[in-house]
């Protein structure tokens, strides 16, 4: 296996059981995300992108088939482990950022290295360095009500940056922002990219987004089928 290869899954494929009939949402998925790597997959809604982004991390299993992240099987871990290795190895950025109300900006970046058990001090530093490099150098202590749309989605970019992780899961991430800060966003996912050598997958309907994508895919009918 390449060590270039971050995030792969082979012959995957999900069924959920309605009643006695069984529904296949996927059949025999293969997937490979690499270093540095960008990588979309865009389909309708109800294709099951979110679905697939679940099994990708971890948070659902798959019927058969398997999914390795740096190159260990989701399947070969407990609960546990599999959460902290999302912790380690992994962050996420969704539609609506998920950021926690009542705490700062530098705080909620701190979250995820808090959780990894990293010296408060250290942790502190790479924070304000995270988010004065997606530009809110001067917006560490304001609470996320405090902030507008854009500027929360990228807190949100670096709280997933914070443990240095191997790749980047994004569901949605311009879905609820205006086509300016969208594209600023944009721009910045390919600014982090080239500076960390680190994957990103962007799962969207946004078919925009594609123009700057390594790679792309489209999710129809149950299978992933290669756009560029």
């Amino acid at each position: 296996m390449s060590d270039n290869i971050v995030l792969e899954c082979r012959s995957l494929s999900k069924q959920y059981q309605d009643g006695k009939q069984s529904i296949d949402v996927f059949q025999s998925i293969d997937f490979t995300l690499n270093k540095g790597q960008a990588c979309a997959i865009v389909g309708a809604s109800g294709s099951g992108k979110t679905t697939l982004l679940n099994l990708l991390a971890g948070l659902d299993l798959a019927t058969t088939g398997d999914v390795k992240l740096a190159q260990v099987s989701w399947s070969s871990l407990k609960d546990a482990k599999r959460s902290r290795m999302r912790n380690k190895e992994m962050g996420f950025v969704y539609q609506f950022h998920h950021l926690l109300p009542e705490f700062s900006a530098l705080e909620n970046v701190l979250m995820p290295m808090w959780i990894a058990g990293m010296n408060k001090k250290e942790a502190k530093q790479r924070g304000e360095e995270l988010l004065t490099q997606v530009g809110l150098k001067d917006r560490l202590n304001h609470k996320p009500s405090q902030l507008s749309g854009g500027e929360r989605q990228r807190v949100a970019i670096a709280r997933a940056l914070a443990n240095r992780p191997a790749c980047v899961l994004m569901d949605e991430p311009t879905g609820n922002l205006d086509e300016t800060t969208s594209l600023e966003i944009q721009n910045l996912i390919n600014e982090l990219k080239t500076t960390y050598n680190m994957a990103f997958l962007v799962v969207t309907h946004d078919e925009k987004m594609l123009n700057w994508m390594d790679s792309a895919y489209r999710l129809s009918q149950g299978s992933l089928h290669l756009l560029k």
